[in-house]
């Protein structure tokens, strides 16, 4: 049992009877606690009062012109959000319900950071205390914008986006693929290893860290891993049983549904369904190709029951993947939602 992602605040919060996610004081307060709304030097003495009345009272109503008698038009406009944001974490019983809401209707009003975080809470929900340092490391592509590289020897690795810039810019390289470069200083210079079944435990280490490479090749235990995660994903958010496994090709007399992890390969999959072409280079952006199977297949779509959900994942021009979870519980064919 390893308790990793110390610092999301999955700790401050309650469980109710199913097993879902209890929003708490403390966990607010520790939203409080976000260097966006952290009083600094140069605040004034009634953003001070409202961040002090915050913390006491988490759920206190904050009159219009209190806000506006914050003298900073910054902080000013990071309270507004958060306020908005407070409001949609209360408006719903459980956390579960409130991430699911955050994404219909309208569309997202709130930051990604927020997004993010909440995604990572209700990740470590999820995946539990028993799993693997792979799965966790998977995980962490689900609420982190990864940057990915493509060596020499067809390898394609995924480091964290954040952490890349870091090391990069302190370094002075300029790529996630000279940072790689095996054999060489750049890779111990920057200390991002690879993490591999040899040298798993060292992530329990280094959970917040967030210095860790996988390799996304297919075979290699990373995709493997995510295949778990998302399965657990899945089961927690709409109490269905599935088994997600890399693929690597669609068989097109078997395809009727597919979900993109992110928005290139919403896109790409989308066009290649309709029979458009699709340029070479955004097929080289494709980086897993993945088969979703419900094991009871009654939960679906009368009309596509016992067919398979096809799932892919790519980057973006600038060598980013940026997965988005909500996808696959949004977008999955259940016949409820029919």
């Amino acid at each position: 049992m390893h308790d990793y992602w110390p610092g999301c605040g999955y700790s401050l919060l309650e469980k109710d009877a199913g097993g879902q996610l209890v929003v708490t004081d403390d966990f607010l307060r520790s939203l409080m606690e976000r260097p966006e709304l952290a009083p600094v030097a140069q605040s004034c003495a009634d953003e001070l009062a409202l961040h002090r009345q915050l913390f006491d009272q988490p759920r206190a109503a904050v009159d219009p012109a209190q806000l506006a008698s914050v003298r900073d038009e910054d902080a000013r406009a990071n309270y507004s959000v958060w306020l908005r944001f407070r409001q949609r974490l209360l408006a719903q019983p459980t956390l579960e319900a409130s991430y699911l809401a955050l994404f219909r209707g309208e569309g997202v009003d709130v930051p990604p950071v927020f997004v993010h975080q909440l995604t990572q809470v209700l990740l470590r929900h999820t995946l539990g205390g028993e799993a693997t340092p792979m799965q966790a490391r998977a995980a962490e592509m689900l609420f982190r914008s990864q940057r990915i590289a493509v060596q020499e020897d067809g390898r394609v690795m995924a480091a964290d986006d954040e952490i890349v810039e870091r090391h990069a810019l302190s370094a002075n390289f300029g790529s996630l693929g000279e940072l790689l470069k095996q054999g060489g200083a750049p890779l111990r210079t920057a200390e991002l290893d690879v993490l591999q079944a040899e040298n798993a435990q060292v992530y329990w280490e280094r959970d917040e860290n967030h210095d860790l490479v996988v390799s996304l090749n297919h075979g290699e235990p990373a995709l493997a891993a995510l295949c778990r995660v998302l399965e657990g994903w899945v089961r927690h958010f709409l109490a269905a049983e599935v088994r997600i496994v890399v693929e690597r090709t669609i068989d097109d007399d078997l395809w009727v549904w597919h979900v993109g992890l992110d928005a290139q390969a919403s896109s790409v999959l989308n066009d290649l369904y309709q029979g458009r072409d699709v340029a070479r280079e955004r097929m080289a952006g494709m980086l897993g190709l993945f088969r979703l199977d419900f094991n009871q297949p009654g939960v679906m779509r009368p009309e596509i029951a016992g067919c398979p959900v096809y799932l892919a994942m790519a980057m973006d021009g600038e060598m980013r993947l940026k997965l988005k979870p909500q996808n696959l519980l949004l977008n999955l064919p259940l016949a409820q939602l029919s």
